[in-house]
């Protein structure tokens, strides 16, 4: 299976704040190929990119499911946990949620995933 890369970055919600002023600023320019999505914590992304969630992902690309009834099938679970655990991954634009007359087709848009932290910040801390 070959996917497509997502760049994923921990930062905390106080410095993704600050970079972001910094940036507004201009007194930080971000370097190309930044992440496309930010998590508070590893804690937090651990949630959201779970191995129960992997696993749907490939389940979705494998199958190709044509509705969320239809991808409860493939993976035993109901519809209602799904549909939570698609939205969290439409959130972070990881999955896309495709309207077909009445029904949503899960879409997977990102199957490799980058993670990049550190513990230096890389960007003007604000003035209080």
């Amino acid at each position: 299976m070959t996917g497509k890369l997502m760049k994923v970055g921990i930062l905390s919600r106080e410095e993704y704040r600050e970079r972001t002023i910094a940036i507004a600023r201009g007194a930080y320019k971000p370097k190309s190929g930044i992440p496309n999505i930010w998590f508070e914590s590893i804690r937090s992304m651990a949630q959201v990119l779970s191995n129960e969630n992997q696993e749907l992902l490939r389940i979705i690309v494998e199958q190709k499911p044509n509705s969320i009834k239809e991808l409860e099938i493939f993976t035993g679970r109901k519809s209602s946990n799904l549909s939570r655990t698609l939205k969290l991954l439409a959130r972070y634009g990881i999955v896309d949620l495709t309207r077909d007359h009445k029904t949503l087709r899960p879409v997977v848009k990102a199957t490799d995933f980058l993670v990049e932290f550190g513990v230096g910040r890389h960007f003007p801390k604000v003035a209080a």
